[in-house]
């Protein structure tokens, strides 16, 4: 085997998936409610209101969740992080199917945003300890295809399963699902360690490939006992910037991903089984598009990878607002705007994801993208409650969306505009933010 062809593939790869599909295991149980949010409607005689705040009351716990997830995949590293998160999410997953009233749901939801809201930074982390700086953009763009391959799935399983299972019942569906999180945890206790050394002294990866992790990324964390102050992104104007980016990202996608159910149902009069195909469109084109991105970011765009993530709201400008104004019966144009939304939308997923990774030493990047995202995810709370109190309930029970639509489409300008100021060049490692330990 030549040179190339050992850092073409390594156990870096066996840890990018392993993790990929934990995540997925993650988004399973996060999708599942939201899919099924028409079902849980009639059940729970909820208002529109109401299921506003019962899709965004999620992302407040898991907002809040970021910054302790954060410090503990930094502190005790991300598989440690991880065990506890899967088992969280796993045991309040099953215990949704038990669920009576809105106020119940409402805890149950919070619970489920602490368990997965300790998931997702220490996956980020563990991408920035195993992969050389020239594969990130690459490798978070896969793991961020979790976010297309979960939606775009679990509306198909998750209405099959309720429709022709369980006689169009929503509660089963939830037992079902606590199945494969138990999965998940012998799988992260199988395959994934923190750092590169463990795998090589257990001779699952080469030297070769240890080689060029290793001196890509500065050493394996623990080798070289340097500690780094947070200040080297708080006080970094960039860092803001890309926040603020971030937030307004998951207000588009997380507002969308909340409400694309009930707007399939509510303005297009679509049954369970069509609702949940058309539902998933989005989020086929977006496996794609995530991608995409990613690689451009590499390869196209070396060293100015924020054009991807100018493209990707520039886009959506139209886009949203296309979505929203589709006329009732014309599926064929409703399918479209859903395949551009969902490429849009996606497409600087990865980019986004790498760029602490790209700027700061990967010693913060766990702290780093713990504030960004928990400062983003308040954007996924208040995005599907803005959109519940948009949403027009006429006298025969039917919505309008337009309003939402058109709110996303401004929001989409706002990002345009934050990302045309944002450097990815990495921060120079001055001794004022280094600490010998």
């Amino acid at each position: 085997m030549n040179d190339t062809a050992k850092k073409a593939w390594g156990y870096r790869h066996v840890i990018l998936f392993t993790i990929w599909l934990l995540y997925l295991i993650n988004y399973f149980d996060r999708i599942s409610v939201l899919t099924l949010l028409p079902l849980i409607q009639k059940d729970l005689s909820l208002t529109a209101v109401e299921i506003g705040w019962l899709g965004s009351i999620f992302f407040f716990g898991y907002a809040c969740a970021q910054f302790t997830a954060g410090y503990f995949a930094d502190k005790f590293g991300p598989k440690k992080t991880m065990n506890i998160a899967i088992w969280v999410f796993t045991i309040v997953t099953g215990v949704t199917g038990f669920v009576q009233n809105l106020t119940q749901f409402i805890i149950l939801r919070l619970g489920l945003a602490v368990g997965e809201g300790h998931h997702y930074v220490p996956s980020v982390r563990a991408i920035a300890n195993w992969f050389p700086t020239s594969e990130k953009g690459r490798a978070n763009a896969f793991l961020a295809t979790t976010w297309a391959v979960a939606p775009a799935i679990v509306p198909i399983m998750v209405t099959w399963m309720a429709a022709d299972w369980f006689g169009g019942a929503w509660r089963p569906v939830f037992f079902v699902l606590a199945v494969p999180g138990i999965l998940g945890i012998w799988i992260l206790y199988q395959f994934v360690s923190d750092l590169p050394k463990d795998m090589l002294a257990k001779g699952k990866m080469t030297q070769e490939e240890y080689d060029l992790i290793t001196t890509s990324v500065g050493g394996d964390v623990s080798a070289h006992g340097r500690t780094y102050s947070s200040k080297m992104f708080t006080t970094d104007i960039q860092f803001y910037l890309y926040t603020i980016s971030w937030f307004i990202m998951l207000m588009i996608y997380w507002g969308m991903t909340t409400w694309i159910s009930t707007f399939l149902v509510k303005q297009h009069g679509l049954n369970l089984k069509t609702m949940g195909l058309y539902a998933s469109m989005p989020f086929v084109v977006a496996f794609f598009s995530m991608y995409l991105g990613g690689w451009l970011a590499d390869k196209l765009f070396q060293g100015k990878p924020k054009v991807v993530t100018m493209i990707s709201f520039m886009g959506c400008i139209p886009v949203l607002y296309m979505i929203g104004s589709v006329p009732k019966g014309e599926t064929g144009m409703l399918l479209l705007a859903l395949a551009l939304g969902g490429f849009f939308i996606n497409l600087a997923w990865g980019v986004m994801q790498a760029f602490p990774s790209m700027r700061y030493p990967k010693e913060i990047v766990g702290r780093a993208m713990g504030v960004t995202n928990g400062v983003g995810q308040f954007g996924s709370f208040i995005s599907p409650l803005i959109a519940g109190y948009l949403v027009v309930t006429a006298a025969d029970g039917s919505f309008s969306f337009t309003n939402v639509f058109i709110f996303w489409s401004i929001l989409a300008f706002i990002g345009t505009i934050c990302v045309s100021f944002l450097k990815e060049k990495s921060v120079v490692e001055h001794t004022d933010f280094e600490t010998q330990k």
